[in-house]
């Protein structure tokens, strides 16, 4: 049986923030302690990446209104000994939406390892 690299994204919410750099220090944070409380440490979380409709370059994937901000989270797993790739997913999906409930959750990469 395979093992897989599995990234899925994921948007989280943040209040009274002053920046960016605040947002995305805040987002990770409270999303580490979720999933730390669930201990599945071996969750790595980064900030997502999307492209400046201006420049064209890869900035963070964070929007910051009125001091309230929208993370766009990757969160990554190795799941090992699955049946296919789309038993990897839905073990990644079902791991990580247990310690983050009610966040949606999307595939991004899927990597056989």
């Amino acid at each position: 049986m395979p093992n897989y690299h599995v990234t899925l994204q994921a948007p989280y919410i943040v209040k009274n923030v002053e920046d960016v750099e605040d947002a995305i220090s805040v987002a990770i944070s409270n999303v580490g302690k979720l999933l730390n409380k669930n201990n599945m440490e071996y969750v790595d979380i980064d900030v997502g990446l999307t492209i400046c409709p201006k420049c064209g370059e890869p900035i963070d994937c964070v929007l910051v209104v009125a001091r309230t901000a929208m993370v766009g989270l990757l969160l990554s797993m190795k799941v090992f000994n699955a049946e296919s790739l789309e038993h990897a997913i839905r073990i990644a999906k079902s791991t990580i939406g247990r310690a983050l409930k009610d966040i949606p959750l999307e595939v991004v990469d899927v990597v056989e390892i």
